[in-house]
Formats: C-alpha cells, structure tokens, sequence
C-alpha cells in the first residue's frame, strides 16, 4: 500500500492518526504518481530504442550488408530501417509529449485527459512492434520462397519434395512467429502493463474525487 492508499484511509475522518486531507492534497498526490510513471514510460522507450540501435550494430557487420547488396535488397533494407527508425522516434516524442503535458497539469480533468492519452499511446506502440514484427518475418519468408522455387517443373519428384519441403518450413515458421510474438507481447504486457494498471488506477481515484 503506498502513501496515497494510506492517508485516502483516514480523508475526512474526524479521528485518526493522519491529518484530514483536502481534495487538492489527494490531487497533488496522485498527479505526483502519474507524472513519476509517465516519465519512466518515456525514459523506458529510450532505453528500448538505445538497446535496439546497440543490437543492429552488432549484427550489422560487413558481412551483412555484402549479403544484403548481393541479393539487390539494400535500397529495401536501408528504407525499412528508415521508417522503422522514424517510427520510433515518434512514439518517443509522443512519449514525451504526454510526460510534458502532465508536468504542466494544474486541473483534474485535464490530468485525466492525459492520462488516457498515455496509455493509448502505450498501446498503440505495443500494437506497432506486433504488427510490424509480423510483417518482416513475413515479408523475408516471401522473399524466400519466391527467389528459392523450384525451376524444373519437368521432374514432378524434385518439384512435390521441394514443395513439401515449403509447406513444412512455412508451418514451422508460421508456428515460430506466433511464439515469438506471444513473447513479445508478454515481455510489453510486463514491461508496461504495471504501468498502466498504476496510470488506470489514478484515473480512477481522479474520478471518484471528481464525484
């Protein structure tokens, strides 16, 4: 139970081991824990886009990139790191917005407001690393199967056994892709569920003291 829980115990007792708190104390209080949870839902995001810039450079060796040019796909690959980076760097600056935003807060509906802002924009970004995770592996077992089909139709053997062997592939794979993104939605429902679960629960408090 946090300090807010506790003293809410005794608001408006007339008895108690806790002064009386007025509506502005409880306010200040939950707009303290709203701003301390948005600010590390921005800095989280941060974290994120460093740790995934560190990933891409050690992965993106010399040797990637030779592949890469050598099957005519770096003007794609360079434009998806584009606008995956952009992407990024929006939500971080929505991120920041909203952090902004509650610090100059001065009212209890405007601070409601911000709040589900806040979390929209968490989901919304949780629904874009899904998607967009999706697509890729997608996208590169696409790319695979049309530039690695069988040519000689003449031999019926070779075409069923190389045929089969796509449909197992696509099967493992597709089964690998729902995995890694049940992980991956578990691992943001960790990370920035708590958060929200906390950012939902001043929202509420705001409401009742609104009553």
């Amino acid at each position: 139970m946090d300090e807010l829980d506790l003293l809410k115990k005794d608001w408006n007792k007339q008895q108690g081991n806790y002064p009386k708190l007025t509506f502005d104390q409880i306010y200040k209080m939950i707009w303290k824990r709203s701003h301390s949870i948005v600010k590390w839902i921005f800095y989280i995001s941060l974290i994120e886009l460093l740790a995934g810039t560190i990933i891409n450079i050690i992965f993106s060796g010399d040797e990637y990139w030779q592949d890469i040019e050598k099957n005519g796909l770096s003007e794609i690959i360079t434009g998806l790191y584009v606008v995956s980076y952009a992407i990024t760097f929006y939500f971080i600056y929505r991120f920041y917005r909203n952090y902004k935003r509650i610090s100059t807060t001065d009212d209890a509906s405007t601070l409601m407001k911000n709040i589900l802002k806040t979390r929209r924009t968490v989901k919304y970004y949780i629904a874009y690393v899904l998607i967009s995770t999706g697509v890729v592996v997608v996208g590169g077992l696409t790319y695979m199967i049309l530039n690695h089909s069988p040519t000689d139709v003449d031999d019926v053997s070779k075409y069923t056994f190389e045929t089969l062997d796509w449909l197992k592939f696509i099967g493992v794979t597709a089964f690998v892709l729902t995995v890694l993104l049940g992980l991956i939605w578990l691992f943001y429902r960790l990370l920035y569920g708590i958060l929200l679960r906390r950012l939902k629960k001043n929202y509420i408090e705001l409401k009742k003291l609104e009553v």
